[in-house]
């Protein structure tokens, strides 16, 4: 039985096509969120939770492939469909192997997508956890991090974050010991990886900093030129 209003990311950079498979998948009941690039997808990724992702894989911005790669970088494992003119061998095991559920070739008829939608979405297990990366509330050394919440707590007492600290911070528990790539960073909170944009995340960073420095076994590392990884021990 499918689950209400169940969300769609479609991600298509040809727009008439992209309406279209809108139209066929909202008259089913879907909800469905249309994006036109790839790093335009990303964002929306990170701004919601969705039960299934439609992707493009000729895209500009960044490519079907590189935003899959993406989506399961954070840990998530929401359902994945590319979409491709192309039908070379080569290109359907790369998706495979970035975790692809299912490869339909373009032209594909209004039926045959329904019918792929429909299937995967009753094999895929839903829960009532955010299929983004997980859990909601973390453990950072002796801090809680509630994220849906936007609050850090520590021995009772309570610290509001920001949305954006918040969202950065849960990246970095979702890679915990591990390099988090600034572009990453930038792509899923910002939609963008500009000079400016990167300035603005160094203030973040400095500011979490703040925001855990009363535990000393959590520190946020800069590993030049490539991006932070948080730490604890």
């Amino acid at each position: 039985m499918r689950k209400k209003n169940t969300t769609i990311l479609l991600v298509e950079d040809d727009l008439n096509l992209g309406f279209v498979i809108q139209d066929i998948l909202r008259v089913k009941g879907y909800v469905v969120s249309l994006c036109r690039d790839g790093k335009e997808g990303l964002l929306a990724f990170n701004s919601k939770s969705f039960d299934l992702c439609i992707l493009d894989v000729m895209m500009p911005q960044k490519d079907g492939f590189s935003l899959a790669e993406d989506i399961r970088s954070t840990g998530s494992d929401v359902p994945l469909i590319f979409l491709t003119a192309k039908s070379m061998q080569e290109d359907k095991i790369k998706g495979l192997k970035i975790g692809a559920d299912d490869y339909i070739t373009k032209p594909f008829s209004n039926e045959e997508l329904l019918l792929r939608v429909e299937a995967i979405l009753k094999r895929s297990i839903q829960t009532t956890t955010d299929d983004r990366g997980g859990k909601d509330v973390f453990a950072i050394g002796a801090y809680e991090f509630d994220y849906r919440n936007f609050k850090l707590k520590l021995s009772g007492e309570e610290q509001r974050l920001t949305k954006k600290e918040a969202e950065i911070l849960r990246l970095l528990c979702q890679h915990r010991n591990q390099v988090l790539q600034r572009e990453l960073v930038l792509n899923m909170v910002w939609g963008d990886d500009n000079y400016f944009v990167g300035r603005s995340l160094d203030v973040f960073i400095t500011k979490l900093r703040k925001h855990l420095k009363e535990d000393s076994r959590v520190n946020i590392i800069n590993v030049h030129g490539v991006g932070f990884k948080l730490e604890t021990s």
